[in-house]
């Protein structure tokens, strides 16, 4: 960084960057900051931008040790404050050399904060803000908040400035700044419901702004803009003299973060590369989820909430007010879309779940949608993969599940839509199969999966209550499906046996302290099984009420594998529920009896369909409908901001954090 700096490895050696540290304070109007911010920068990759954190450390140190003396760090906050004030006007004309010194001013800052964060507290951040220039020529600048100035500088920037080639990459380095003022969380175990720059975006003078800044965040997640290719020759006659300009030619108007993140001007990106997020896209969603999850106040909301609760469609033409002052709208069917093709990151499945749980016009909007296969699929894919993905991403899918299976016509719908070819799931070829009956494939696979290996009683209990709520609308439920259903019962029943002769072994057992130890814990297990087993009974018997003739394969998975049912029979927490399936299976085992023996699949179905339509509806016992509803916990911030940042730790685009010191979550959940 610097004039001429192009690798790494050259900053501590860099004149330039020695004079912005060092010991002489420098003035505003010194030609020092032009050739500072005139730079371009080949970097190693994004996995390697810890080799820039470290070069970055003992310059930022060393600042931290002259600044209040020399102010040089209010000085360079104030050269960029003072490009920014033309910057819309620089877009307008295509100056991209403004633009870029602009951008370069800010990437020092950045890098600068991201250290000064971590070595330092609020109060202690905002005094280097404050350090005035000692130099001559300086201006005084009374008593204003430089911190609070860059902050909103910042997030007019973001507004204010249209996304175009020439400015992806500042926009990119304004909402990465905002982030590194946030990361301040990371470095406490306690959720941060006060400070300086929480109040400064929560009650500060940009909250005026709050309703652009998340329409802007959200429409560059939307838009999933590439980065620019590196524009060369932008500057020739100037840059092959090697002055102050030199270098251009490997990249200027796309930014020197371009070649810091991509691994270089104009190189080729590997399949790997390919994977990784967008840019601008992925740390806009990083933001708004961060400024999303801050804690409300004791007497103010948290505003980006209150705009994440309230925007509507664009097309919604009601001319009702919105109360919300925070209120905006929005392109539905692009959100829609967006949200369909981003599904395999754990920020873009976040969003939807805050999305379909807090705002009710996107959950409206999402269930009248006459193509939910296109946002149900890739969230079956993540449940499916339940071995690859952290468990706060499994959650979040599982979650979005449950709120869509609240509602009724959904729970129809997805019985209606028919899939070919699902080539993900290889247990069985499935050449063809309902939505509805794939859905509920998916979600038996994940207990099971959840009963082998992490036993989480939460995960158990969100994925019986999906089932639970379109258990009334089961329909034409694929033979396969079918039989995943009381297999799973045969599995319950199975552990619920085993559980119980080893309680009653450890009653038996000697009355040492080792036998009495154990007892509490197969009184817990048999506790837990016995209300899956209950739950699943309930299932099977909410379909068999209300769509018994609707499913012909389940009847027939019943009568197959009647006898597993007969031991709960008489045990007194099922008895109730036994009666209708006792009804089912004898009125469908009488009329096999009729038809002959030795019958064949086909006739078996055959009766099967023929007796659906003849036994009496009044033959079953009404049992109140299945309907579970989702709720967040208490202080629900107190897991969803861990995870948000765990997310910016581990998804940050060219951030990157040395594990030490981090407090606000464990590094193996992070």
């Amino acid at each position: 960084m610097g004039a001429n700096t192009s690798q790494v490895n050259d900053l501590s050696q860099n004149p330039s960057l020695g004079s912005l540290v060092g010991t002489e304070a420098i003035s505003e109007n010194d030609p020092f900051w032009n050739q500072l911010i005139s730079f371009t920068f080949t970097s190693p990759t994004s996995r390697d931008s810890k080799l820039l954190e470290e070069a970055v450390i003992p310059l930022a140190k060393i600042l931290i040790e002259n600044n209040p003396r020399t102010g040089n760090f209010g000085a360079l906050v104030k050269i960029f404050l003072g490009r920014t004030k033309e910057l819309k006007i620089s877009t307008e004309c295509q100056d991209q050399l403004f633009i870029w010194q602009a951008h370069n001013a800010l990437f020092m800052i950045r890098c600068l904060l991201k250290v000064f964060v971590r070595e330092m507290s609020e109060e202690e951040l905002h005094m280097q803000f404050s350090y005035q220039e000692r130099a001559p020529g300086s201006s005084e600048t009374g008593s204003e908040d430089l911190l609070e100035e860059l902050i909103c500088n910042l997030v007019h920037l973001i507004v204010e400035v249209p996304l175009l080639d020439i400015t992806y990459s500042i926009l990119f380095e304004a909402v990465t700044t905002l982030l590194v003022l946030l990361s301040y969380q990371l470095f406490h175990k306690e959720i941060l419901r006060d400070g300086i720059i929480y109040k400064y975006l929560m009650l500060g003078k940009c909250v005026d702004l709050t309703s652009r800044l998340v329409k802007t965040l959200l429409y560059n997640f939307i838009r999933q803009e590439k980065c620019p290719p590196p524009v060369t020759h932008i500057f020739e006659s100037q840059s092959e003299g090697g002055g102050l300009l030199y270098g251009l030619a490997s990249g200027v108007a796309s930014g020197l973060w371009t070649v810091f993140t991509l691994g270089g001007a104009g190189s080729k990106l590997s399949p790997d590369q390919e994977q990784q997020p967008l840019p601008l896209p992925n740390q806009s969603l990083l933001l708004l989820l961060v400024l999303a999850n801050l804690s409300d106040g004791p007497d103010w909301p948290n505003p980006y909430r209150q705009a994440i609760k309230s925007f509507k469609n664009t097309q919604d033409t009601s001319s009702i007010p919105s109360p919300n002052p925070h209120a905006f709208q929005i392109n539905f069917n692009s959100l829609y879309t967006a949200l369909c093709d981003q599904q395999r990151s754990d920020q873009a499945t976040l969003l939807l779940y805050i999305l379909l749980h807090q705002n009710t016009n996107v959950r409206t909007y999402v269930l009248s949608r006459t193509d939910t296969e296109n946002l149900v699929m890739p969230i079956l894919d993540i449940l499916y993969h339940v071995e690859d993905r952290n468990s706060h991403h499994v959650y979040m899918a599982l979650i979005i599940l449950l709120i869509l299976t609240e509602d009724d016509t959904f729970n129809r719908s997805i019985h209606e839509v028919m899939l070919k070819n699902i080539t993900w799931y290889t247990e069985r070829s499935l050449t063809e199969i309902s939505l509805g009956s794939l859905l509920i494939l998916v979600v038996i696979r994940t207990i099971q999966f959840n009963m082998t290996r992490t036993r989480d009683k939460y995960l158990h209990t969100n994925c019986l209550a999906a089932l639970a709520n379109m258990s009334a609308q089961f329909r034409c439920l694929h033979q396969y499906a079918a039989q995943r259903i009381i297999s799973l019962f045969a599995l319950l029943s199975k552990k619920h046996n085993k559980v119980l002769e080893q309680a009653t072994q450890s009653l038996r057992g000697p009355m040492g302290s080792e036998g009495n130890a154990a007892l509490p814990d197969y009184a817990q297990d048999l506790n837990v099984i016995e209300e899956v087993i209950r739950m699943m009974l309930e299932i099977i018997n909410s379909c068999l009420s209300n769509s018994l003739h609707h499913n012909p394969n389940l009847v027939y998975a019943l009568l197959y594998k009647r006898e597993l049912f007969e031991q709960f029979r008489s045990h007194p927490s099922f008895q109730d529920i036994m009666q209708n399936l006792d009804t089912v299976i004898g009125f469908f085992s009488a009329r096999l009896e009729q038809a002959g023996s030795d019958l064949s699949v086909e006739r078996v179905q055959e009766v099967i369909k023929k007796g659906a339509v003849a036994l009496p509806k009044d033959r079953l016992k009404k049992f109140p409908e299945l309907k579970f509803k989702y709720v967040e916990e208490d202080q629900p911030e107190d897991f969803f901001i861990p995870y948000v940042w765990s997310l910016v730790f581990n998804s940050g685009v060219g951030l990157h954090w040395t594990p030490q010191g981090i407090e606000l979550f464990s590094m193996d959940s992070s």
